[in-house]
């Protein structure tokens, strides 16, 4: 057994007839050996023998994995939805670390019971410094069912508020945004406390950074791309995605204005709420989650993403193109047949 999130590393090995791991007191092993361990680590050292199965699965170990990996499962609303699921913080984390892969289109997905009610659980960091977590909660269910129709946004932080940090500016305007990029990362955890599943949308690190022209503000952007309704051709594949929105001058403390989750098409269009909950009902239930993720992959496939919708915006100029076509040489057909009546009747 190796490596720890505190860099510890260790190893119990049985050199025939040595101690093994079951003559260690069960309290020695969960205080001195499995509170050392991540996430990962821990679930591996869960496979190694019953009796480490059985201490690994204390759900106090997963809290306080899941309180450092992520602040905002502190919140008593996040709490109280984890307490439901099947094993607690254990089965919380194995949903929501570390990322989804869902390309995979489900056909399957139950559209009479989307979730009532979702919780964003978001957590953004600087380096190891946390700027930013907080919980929010959005009901999905209306009497006048304007969330369904509208297009789906959830929005962090209210119109005036902002979240001062102790980042300032360092080197050139290419080198500050290259700095963002490597290191502002942030989770976004979406909660289904009703049917006890949750799924982080977030590519920790941001897959495009760029300054307003007009503003000047910074504009981080984090996106997922996940399958889309399959009765939709323009949803094939949709961008789910949140927008980081920072100000402040050279040499003066950046702050937070604006962080907000959002879900577009393939032609760039906003999707509903309804569709969107189809989505993240379908990524939940049967998206797979990633354990091992190379760096900047996410931003890799943001860019295949983009290439797939340039090519097809070009099929569709060119498909527009020939029917504009056809209709031209239709109409002059019309036309002459027209003329060519009256001339020669």
């Amino acid at each position: 057994m190796a490596s720890s999130s505190t860099g510890t590393s260790f190893a119990i090995v049985d050199h025939g007839g040595g101690p093994e791991i079951s003559s260690l007191h069960p309290e020695i092993i969960q205080t001195h050996i499995l509170t050392l361990l991540d996430g990962p680590t821990l679930a591996s050292a869960a496979c190694a023998s019953s009796q480490l199965h059985k201490l690994s699965n204390e759900d106090k170990l997963w809290r306080d994995i899941c309180s450092t990996e992520w602040p905002s499962t502190e919140h008593p609303l996040v709490s109280l939805a984890i307490s439901s699921f099947p094993a607690g913080h254990r089965s919380f984390y194995s949903d929501s670390f570390p990322a989804i892969d869902h390309r995979s289109q489900t056909k399957n997905t139950n559209r009479s019971s989307l979730p009532s009610v979702l919780l964003s659980a978001v957590d953004i960091h600087y380096k190891d410094e946390l700027i930013l977590s907080k919980v929010h909660e959005t009901v999905t269910e209306s009497e006048t069912g304007w969330f369904l129709c509208s297009p789906f946004r959830v929005d962090l932080l209210d119109i005036k508020e902002s979240v001062q940090t102790q980042i300032r500016q360092v080197g050139d305007e290419k080198a500050w945004l290259e700095n963002l990029e490597e290191n502002l990362t942030l989770s976004w955890i979406v909660i289904d406390p009703n049917q006890n599943r949750a799924v982080n949308i977030s590519s920790r690190r941001p897959v495009s950074v760029q300054r307003h022209w007009l503003t000047g503000e910074i504009q981080l952007r984090y996106a997922t791309i996940m399958a889309g309704d399959h009765s939709s051709l323009t949803s094939e594949f949709v961008q789910c995605a949140v927008v980081v929105t920072c100000g402040g001058k050279a040499g003066k403390e950046m702050d937070v204005r604006d962080v907000s989750m959002l879900m577009e098409d393939m032609e760039g269009k906003h999707v509903n709420g309804r569709e969107s909950l189809v989505v993240l009902k379908a990524a939940m239930e049967s998206g797979k989650r990633k354990k091992d993720t190379r760096k900047g992959e996410g931003k890799e496939r943001f860019e295949e993403y983009l290439e797939m919708k340039k090519e097809r915006s070009e099929r569709k100029k060119r498909r527009e193109k020939a029917m504009d076509i056809a209709c031209i040489l239709t109409g002059a057909t019309i036309f002459l047949t027209f003329w060519s009546f009256l001339l020669f009747s």
